[in-house]
């Protein structure tokens, strides 16, 4: 795996407001306490989430944007970018690995984190079709669009050069290979998630639910009783 000293600049590229939070906020903390620069990349605000229709999708999107603000500022992230694509029928289509391989080039992050591309009949949560849509898009964003000069040349006339992302950590699939032990921020994963009021506001024991499936992963990583933990499939991409 990449070190961490190696690690300075990390892109989260995912579906929806909230998603970052639920796959990896524990971990995004701990590298913006080590100063690594974090920026939350957003495929759309997130207009076709709720569970009622108080809100137009106009209204939605914005305050699942400003939820998204909230989240991030509690682990430490402030750069947030939304591309504004629409809920619920994301592809992994050209123009959408044109965008992410785009920021790629912006941030020039040695790690991305995303959505796994494949199914988890394990788990179906976060098997979402636009989660599966982004993490394909990403991956090909990763390899081969964003290092390769000839993929989308416009990108070199706005001064974007080619970068080649050196890892990928893959949220939410059935093989996970890599644990990151989140205990010491586990507070702040939890005041990220609840940020997102639209979302979980009415879940009866989220809290609880949320810590009784991070302690098993802790479990299936090895850790003492007492620990949390996120769980990646890691991807080199080197």
């Amino acid at each position: 795996m990449l070190p961490e000293s190696e690690i300075t600049r990390v892109l989260v590229v995912t579906a929806h407001p909230d998603d970052a939070d639920f796959g990896a906020a524990g971990s995004v903390a701990l590298f913006a306490d080590r100063g690594v620069e974090v920026t939350y990349l957003l495929v759309t605000d997130g207009d076709a989430g709720g569970n009622d229709r108080a809100l137009d999708h106009s209204g939605m999107a914005e305050l699942r944007r400003a939820e998204q603000a909230a989240a991030a500022k509690c682990v430490g992230v402030s750069d947030l970018r939304f591309l504004g694509f629409p809920d619920g029928t994301v592809v992994p289509s050209l123009d959408l690995r044109k965008e992410i391989a785009r920021t790629i080039r912006q941030v020039r992050p040695e790690l991305v984190i995303t959505h796994h591309p494949e199914r988890n009949y394990q788990f179906i949560a976060p098997s979402h079709p636009d989660h599966r849509a982004v993490g394909g898009a990403t991956l090909d964003a990763v390899y081969p669009d964003a290092r390769n000069p000839y993929a989308f040349p416009d990108l070199l006339d706005e001064g974007l050069e080619a970068w080649t992302v050196r890892e990928v950590w893959l949220m939410g699939g059935p093989t996970r290979n890599h644990w990151v032990d989140i205990t010491p921020v586990l507070d702040r994963k939890l005041a990220a998630l609840q940020s997102h009021t639209s979302q979980v506001g009415h879940v009866e024991g989220f809290v609880e639910t949320v810590r009784g499936r991070l302690a098993t992963w802790a479990r299936q990583a090895g850790l003492p009783d007492g620990h949390y933990a996120e769980g990646f499939q890691v991807v080199d991409t080197a």
